[in-house]
């Protein structure tokens, strides 16, 4: 038998790619949040867990203990056969919780069935603390493409990346365009601590001595919150403000929306009636209504540019919004010149 402990950190360093995760907590706690590529193998059940723990707040710690061994006892053979499938060098790694009991005696089970097992000291808390701690330290550069609603962000930023840049893509990650709209054609978003983990697991993939390229985001997208340490190092990272015209960015929000029904833009619409005002809101909708989109996305932005305005523009140093007017439409010509014009302004902001 062959068990030991190791951190995260050491998971990540010595068997990343060759040592499948398991994590044995139940389906909701995974569902809650989990590291991301870890396998669910949970010991027990949602009812179960409860039934535990209910039994040992009330009753006594040995009754819940028994209790577990009444529950995972016809499941052993169950729980071999399935960690052997995902271990198929023969090494697993394991966790729960905080690297307590349902960890521990999953890995001894593993190591009698002739696994080499390694159980994650602290198990998903410590992960969780070793985030949150990553997120305070991160010092990577950081370059925001800004730009007003409709001027191809998203489609800049994959471009940067198809062109050897680093990207984050918040968008995906929170399986949300943030804005009103941003719930259309996306599946349904992650917890926010889901969302963390995620975040974390694409920082952890790139190199932090290269600059990291990021979409201007609210600090909400949609449901999901951006972390705070994060959030300060992107409001104070140089912004490039895109610079399209009406008539383009509104061209854009027609390929991007006008796929969607009438009745879900109309919801879309309405969750924004406060800000954009009652008669903008009758416009808008009549304006779908006759299907006039584009006169129904004229409505929308001079809600969104107001509001990017405010929230993005005014709230930055002057010195890190750096304009930016491509001469070209199509995103790959466009990231080429914004790169081009951060080399220059960069060294210009260094040099002041």
């Amino acid at each position: 038998m062959a068990v030991r402990n190791i951190t995260i950190e050491e998971y990540w360093q010595h068997a990343c790619g060759n040592m499948p995760l398991l994590d044995v907590r139940t389906p909701a706690e995974y569902h809650h949040g989990h590291i991301p590529g870890a396998w669910n193998l949970p010991l027990f059940s949602n009812e179960e867990r409860a039934d535990i723990g209910t039994i040992y707040k009330k009753q006594s710690p040995r009754l819940a203990f028994l209790k577990g061994l009444e529950y995972v006892g016809p499941q052993m053979r169950h729980l071999v056969e399935a960690a052997s499938k995902i271990a198929t060098a023969g090494q697993i790694a394991v966790h729960c919780w905080r690297g307590g009991q349902r960890s521990n005696s999953l890995a001894w089970l593993l190591g009698t069935a002739g696994l080499e097992v390694q159980v994650i000291k602290g198990g998903y808390k410590a992960y969780r603390q070793f985030l949150h701690q990553q997120f305070e330290s991160f010092s990577s550069s950081l370059l925001i493409v800004g730009g007003s609603t409709g001027s191809g962000k998203t489609a800049m930023l994959h471009a940067l990346a198809e062109q050897g840049e680093q990207i984050i893509d918040l968008e995906r990650l929170a399986r949300h365009k943030g804005s009103a709209f941003g719930a259309l054609g996306e599946p349904g978003q992650p917890t926010v601590e889901q969302f963390e983990n995620d975040l974390y697991e694409a920082i952890r993939q790139l190199d932090p001595t290269k600059r990291i390229w990021l979409e201007n985001e609210s600090k909400a997208i949609g449901k999901v919150y951006i972390p705070d340490p994060l959030w300060q190092k992107i409001c104070a990272a140089p912004l490039f403000d895109v610079k399209l015209p009406l008539e383009a960015r509104i061209k854009r929000l027609l390929d991007e929306y006008a796929c969607f029904s009438i009745e879900d833009l109309k919801a879309s619409f309405k969750k924004i009636e406060k800000r954009l005002g009652g008669q903008h809101l009758k416009a808008a909708l009549e304006a779908l209504d006759a299907g006039k989109l584009d006169e129904a996305a004229k409505i929308a932005l001079q809600y969104y540019d107001k509001a990017y305005q405010h929230h993005t523009i005014s709230r930055r140093l002057p010195a890190l919004i750096i304009p930016v007017e491509p001469d070209s439409l199509k995103p790959s010509d466009m990231a080429q010149w914004l790169k081009k014009v951060a080399d220059y302004s960069l060294k210009q902001i260094q040099l002041t």
